[in-house]
């Protein structure tokens, strides 16, 4: 006869599952962590072992590793966070958000997943029926940090498809989008291309307490000087905490990185950099935080990533 931990076993597919939910469920971090708090506020010993400095993302699947380790013990509390999450319509943290309805619908088809899951769930916890643990890649995906790392993965897989694209004035509207996942993923809070009078931003995003305008070029030829004067000028017209990050994959010219290599407003990255996150050799807030305090420290806006790496060797 099965002994009833076996048979509450939970489908590990569950577990991704709520790590998808709880991460789309909220934009900033801090209602997130508050959101966890109170879910867990009766279990110190799992608040204790979550590194909320690290992304939303992989404090929920930190989350979902320490209630899989320990299924028998939390199997109450998974159910109830769980269920809390699908029984879910609105979602008041995404509301304020500039990008709103894009952010709430990807909420809503996680916890309709979610949902799904608990469905199926309930009906085995509440009839007592055997489930096998299912050795699955979805388990894998649920481990501490590897939710994060396998939608990073994804993300490398995407753009490595992006340098195939034959019609170049689409791909430069797709590495937008692609970029405001990547930053999403960071928890960078990242906004979407919009306009201003006389202006057109590819996107923003926040990190430490600066705001950041962004722009970003897949061109086959460097950026020169103009294109960073006009950069420039963009950003000195907003807050005075407001910062600037150009993205060129085919890089800078050089009498361009020669001009503002004494005083800037703006940060730089080109292909290498980008390829150096992708890769996770570096993580992308470390790698904006080393470069602003490069520029902070001498003025000049690039520090290559080469640089950077070989410094924490």
């Amino acid at each position: 006869m099965q002994s009833s931990a076996r048979k509450k076993t939970m489908n590990p597919s569950a577990y991704v599952a709520l790590v998808e939910a709880l991460t789309a469920i909220f934009w900033n971090k801090k209602p997130f962590e508050m959101y966890v708090r109170a879910m867990l506020k009766d279990h110190s010993e799992l608040l204790a072992q979550l590194d909320f400095t690290a992304t939303k993302r992989e404090v929920s699947g930190q989350l979902a590793n320490l209630l899989r380790a320990n299924e028998t013990r939390y199997l109450d509390l998974t159910v109830a966070l769980m269920l809390d999450i699908a029984e879910m319509e609105t979602f008041p943290n995404l509301a304020s958000q500039p990008d709103s309805e894009i952010m709430a619908a990807k909420a809503i088809s996680a916890v309709a997943e979610l949902r799904r899951w608990t469905a199926k769930q309930r009906e085995v916890i509440a009839e007592h029926e055997a489930h096998a643990a299912s050795i699955t890649e979805s388990a894998k995906k649920a481990q501490d940090g590897r939710a994060f790392a396998h939608a990073h993965e994804d993300l490398k897989q995407r753009f490595m498809m992006m340098h195939g694209a034959t019609d170049v004035h689409q791909r430069g509207r797709d590495f937008e989008g692609f970029i405001n996942e990547l930053f999403a993923l960071y928890d960078l809070e990242p906004r979407a291309s919009y306009s201003l009078d006389h202006e057109q931003i590819d996107g923003a995003f926040s990190f430490d307490t600066d705001h950041y305008v962004l722009e970003a070029k897949w061109w086959k030829e460097r950026i020169g000087r103009p294109l960073l004067d006009v950069f420039k000028t963009n950003i000195e017209r907003k807050g005075k905490n407001t910062l600037g990050l150009y993205i060129s994959l085919s890089g800078f010219t050089s009498d361009a990185l020669a001009v503002y290599s004494y005083s800037t407003p703006f940060i730089t990255m080109d292909g290498l950099d980008f390829m150096a996150v992708l890769d996770q050799r570096i993580r992308l807030n470390e790698l904006v935080h080393r470069k602003k305090r490069h520029a902070s420290e001498t003025g000049h806006c690039f520090m290559p990533v080469a640089e950077i790496l070989s410094e924490s060797d």
